[in-house]
Parts: C-alpha cells; structure tokens; sequence
C-alpha cells in the first residue's frame, strides 16, 4: 500500500512561473484583510453570487443540471427539489453552506468528510451517503485528443486506511509548518481524487475539500469568486493535469507539479478577479463603469437584480440607466419584458458587429 510524506515536496524544483503564481496570490491575501475592514458589510453581500456560480458550475462539471432560474431558487431561496438532479445540486448548497460559515470548526479529519459526503447526498435516500466506498472505482481520464484511460483508485479496503493518513499527513505538515499550505493543499485534493474513497460524489467532494482547506488557511479569495466555475471553464485542462499527476502513483514515481500548478493558475485567476471586484464596491468609479465592471464578472444571463447585489452602494435608477446605455450600445442583449428581463455580455465594448 502506498506510503504519504508530504515533506518530500519541498524537494522539488520550482520555476518562474510557478514562483510568480505564488507571489500573486500571497500578496492579494496579504490584502484581503483591508480589503474585508474596509468594506466588510459590501463583500459580504457578494457572496450570494458566489455560492450561485460555485454550485451551478460544479454540478454542471459531472452533469448535473438545472435551469439558471431555478439553480437561483434552490441556492438563494432554499427552494424543496423537485427531482434528483436538483437534489443533489441542494446537497452541494448545503455542504458549502455549512463549509462558507464553519470552515474554522472543521478538523481535517475522516470523520467530517463522511459528515460533508452525507450533507452532499442529504436530498436523496442513498444508502452509502457519508460511508466509505463498498466497491472498486475507477477515474475516466479522457484526455484531450486521446482514447479514454482508466485509472484503477484505491480498493473499498485500502480508501479508509489510505483516507486517514493523507488527513494526518497533511495535518502533521501544517501543524509543523513544513509545507507551504498551498503546496499541502494540492497535494491533499490529487490524494483524495486518487483514493476516491466514496461510490460516489468523489469529483464535488473534492472541490468542496479545496474550499475549506483554502479558507482554513487563510485564502478566502474563494468565498468571493468562485473557484468551481473557474475549473469549469476548462474542464478538459483540468483532467489532463489530473492524468498527468495521477500517473505512477501506486508506485510512488508520480509527479504532482502539472496538478499544483494548474490550482495555482486557478487561484491566482480567483485572486485577480477578487481585487476586481472589490474595485466594485469603492466609489472612484463613475455608476456606468461600476455596473460594466459587474457584468464582466458574471457568466451567462443575469438581472438587474445580480448586478445590485454586485453594486450595493448604487442606486437601482443608476443600474437601470447605466444598463440602459449599454444595452443602447451593444455591449448588453436584453431578453424579456418586465420582472423577466435578463442581460447577457454581446462581448462588444463599441456595440459594432
């Protein structure tokens, strides 16, 4: 059975990019302290669109799909499911909902990932929500341009045994402080997708896991801009490197930098855009430049609604004019009529074709 050190990491050489990604991301967290004294009441508003995003997009990631209106309902209003697919997206609103509030409580250990895990299936009558796996698992690598492959994870005997020591590997380097948390953490979530402990659920555990261990260390970027519709945007990417860095690791000969870099890249992606927004809330912006602002970080439809909540310190006669001259200049299509008007981005900054 395979052993854990996570210390072996730092014996890895790093290159230039992959420094510079940590030195972005440190320094937006150095930040976000300020960030969140000065305008703590205004971010935290912007955390609706977040947990929207984050469970829309990671659901989406394994098939899981409801509409843009109804994902709205479930997240925001807690709205009762009406089939199985929105009872798992519920599941996911829950676990992250308890992970966004309760991230400081949560031990790293067994027993609170089954907890997660049974939270994640809690809409349904699974009967293995919160245990560890009875059968054997396989990962459909699929990699880009490239027949299918099949990654054998650990066995429904070993996934316990093996379940345990990433959380006290991972537990003992950052209590000891001899791995960089960011380093720790990736390493953590390639070891978990490898073990793939439970029948299913694996691929949305494990992007709720690389939430809280991020806020647990001090990187909460995330509760902001959300880190799963980051992967989503290029899933196959995400696969490839997840390929890359399983290969070899039964044995021991694995290679985790394609898996961490790419979680850096993403990160700092996060950590960009969280700076971004923030800008949103200061008032050095003019109301139209505030609100194009915001509509850059959306995806797909939204209402003026979204954009408020982007934009607390506007007023709605400023959304709606400044939405107005967009829609005028191309940069915006407008759908609907009254309550059931939605925007979405033409991608046009001049309103030509």
């Amino acid at each position: 059975m395979r052993e854990f050190n996570y210390s072996l990491i730092n014996d890895r050489t790093w290159d230039t990019e992959m420094l510079e990604l940590f030195s972005a991301i440190y320094k937006t967290t150095g930040r976000q302290e300020i960030f969140l004294k000065q305008k703590s009441q205004e971010l935290e508003k912007l955390t609706d669109i977040a947990r929207i995003q984050s469970t829309q997009a990671s659901n989406a990631l394994e098939g899981i799909r409801a509409s843009n209106n109804r994902i709205k309902q479930l997240v925001a209003d807690n709205a009762i499911p009406r089939n199985r697919n929105e009872e798992l997206i519920s599941g996911y609103r829950d676990a992250l909902e308890i992970i966004y509030e309760s991230y400081d409580a949560m031990p790293i250990v067994p027993n609170y990932i089954m907890l997660l895990h049974r939270i994640l299936f809690s809409h349904t009558n699974d009967s293995q929500a919160g245990k560890i796996k009875s059968i054997q698992t396989y990962i459909d690598t699929n990699q880009s341009g490239k027949d299918s492959a099949y990654f054998t994870t650990a066995s429904p005997l070993e996934a316990p045994v093996m379940l345990e020591q990433i959380c006290s590997e991972y537990n003992r380097v950052i209590d000891h402080k001899e791995v960089d948390p960011l380093l720790a953490i990736t390493v953590f979530i390639r070891d978990f997708l490898c073990i793939n402990p439970f029948n299913e659920g694996n691929s949305r555990m494990s992007r709720l896991l690389l939430s809280l261990l991020l806020y647990k260390n001090g990187f909460l970027a995330g509760k902001y801009i959300s880190l799963e519709a980051k992967i989503a945007e290029n899933p196959e990417l995400c696969r490839d490197v997840l390929f890359e860095s399983m290969t070899g690791w039964h044995e021991g000969t694995d290679n985790p930098i394609p898996f961490i870099k790419y979680h850096l890249n993403i990160l700092s992606s996060v950590c960009k855009d969280f700076e971004e927004r923030f800008s949103l809330v200061e008032d050095k912006h003019s109301a139209l430049e505030t609100v194009q602002m915001a509509a850059q970080t959306l995806t797909g439809k939204f209402t003026k609604q979204d954009i408020r909540k982007l934009c607390p310190s506007l007023s709605i006669s400023s959304i709606e004019g400044a939405l107005r001259k967009m829609t005028e200049s191309g940069e915006l299509i407008r759908e609907g009529i009254g309550k059931s008007t939605t925007y979405y981005r033409s991608d046009k900054k001049n309103g030509t074709l």
